[in-house]
């Protein structure tokens, strides 16, 4: 449990480096504090005294504590640090690997030592990691965003990694606001690959499943939609099925097997998954129905990782650059670190893009549409 004074201090160090507080502006007055937090002058001062021989922030005689420029005491330690932070949603599992694996490689041959930080896909730890960069000065940052499709409380923090001059950029995904650099798949374009795919083997009624808190979701969904529209196809209203993060191990899952219920005639014959991680764990849910793939209804992932390969079905998926993102983005990042320390500051446009044009990886969980299914 935290004490008083150090939910104080630690009040103000967000303050400063979600750039509440500029260097040299006054805070907020003793009395300002008290009343804010609840507590005592004593605790206020004990958390400002700590600040103040810190470095975070300084006092004169008569007018007050402001805010300190830490970016001249910083300026050194960058030099000599050749550190790159690299922030993804999820460290262990799935596609992530493979993505900071070409990253690391790449950054260690060149000298640079890796921090690894995982989000959980939750903004809080986004917050938590970024005010730890901030705080000690990484050259620069790979970022895959959190919940990209939804508004995101911690823009300041990215704000003021420009002000202080750390360059980042993001991979997956991308804070549309920022315009910052980005590299990604056209998801879009994967989406519409799947869906046509489908059509292609005589399916129209796809039900189609997508994680909608991440830019990826929507913008695969969005190549769904474009690829039955393409082909004069009617979509059923209960055929797109959107899910968050928190939800996903549980409303996919019990979302189809309500609509495994329906009479054969009017049951899905085929799917879309966001992911192959979704697509396997449908796949459990067919077993129970005693549906066989793809002879009964067929199945298509997306991100070509090592699951779609595991099972007894062999996942038809899209796939997904991995290792190849992650390098180019530690050859990008580098190339901006080099950028910044000319002392020019980073230009965020809405072009500074690099998309991955995806493909699709046919194996055995499609099929065409058998008769005994039309």
């Amino acid at each position: 449990m935290q004490t008083k004074y150090s939910i104080v201090k630690e009040a103000i160090k967000s303050q400063i480096l979600d750039g509440t507080f500029q260097p040299h502006e006054k805070i907020s007055s003793e009395s300002e504090l008290m009343e804010e937090f609840g507590v005592s002058r004593h605790t206020v001062r004990l958390a400002i005294g700590d600040l103040v021989n810190q470095g975070w922030l300084y006092r004169e005689q008569g007018a007050g504590t402001f805010c300190a420029d830490r970016s001249k005491n910083n300026a050194q330690s960058m030099v000599e640090q050749k550190s790159i932070a690299l922030i993804t949603t999820y460290l262990s599992d799935y596609i992530f690997p493979s993505i900071i694996r070409g990253a690391e490689s790449y950054l260690s041959k060149q000298g640079y030592q890796v921090s690894l930080f995982s989000t959980n896909n939750d903004h809080e730890n986004e917050r938590k990691f970024l005010e730890k960069i901030l705080t000690q000065q990484f050259d620069g940052v790979i970022v895959e965003p959190t919940k990209s499709a939804v508004s995101n409380p911690n823009i300041n923090y990215y704000l003021n990694l420009e002000r202080e001059n750390i360059p980042y950029l993001m991979i997956n995904a991308y804070y549309d606001e920022l315009e910052p650099f980005h590299i990604v798949m056209d998801d879009e374009k994967g989406g519409m690959l799947q869906t046509e795919h489908l059509i292609e083997l005589g399916h129209t009624n796809i039900v189609g499943f997508f994680k909608t808190d991440d830019i990826q979701g929507t913008k695969r969904m969005k190549g769904y939609l474009k690829a039955h529209r393409k082909h004069a196809i009617d979509i059923q209203p209960n055929n797109i099925v959107t899910y968050n993060t928190v939800d996903k191990a549980t409303k996919p899952a019990a979302v189809l097997k309500e609509l495994l219920k329906e009479p054969a005639s009017k049951r899905p014959t085929a799917i879309v998954c966001y992911n192959d991680e979704l697509a396997i764990r449908l796949l459990d849910i067919l077993r129970e129905a005693r549906l066989k793939v793809p002879e009964d209804i067929s199945i298509v992932g997306f991100d070509n990782s090592f699951m779609a390969d595991l099972t007894e079905v062999k996942l038809t998926t899209v796939s997904h650059p991995q290792s190849e993102m992650g390098e180019l983005a530690a050859k990008v990042i580098l190339d901006m670190v080099k950028k910044s320390k000319a002392s020019k500051k980073q230009q965020n446009m809405e072009n500074d893009l690099i998309r991955f044009e995806p493909k699709l990886v046919e194996r055995n969980s499609t099929a065409p549409l058998s008769k005994k299914t039309k």
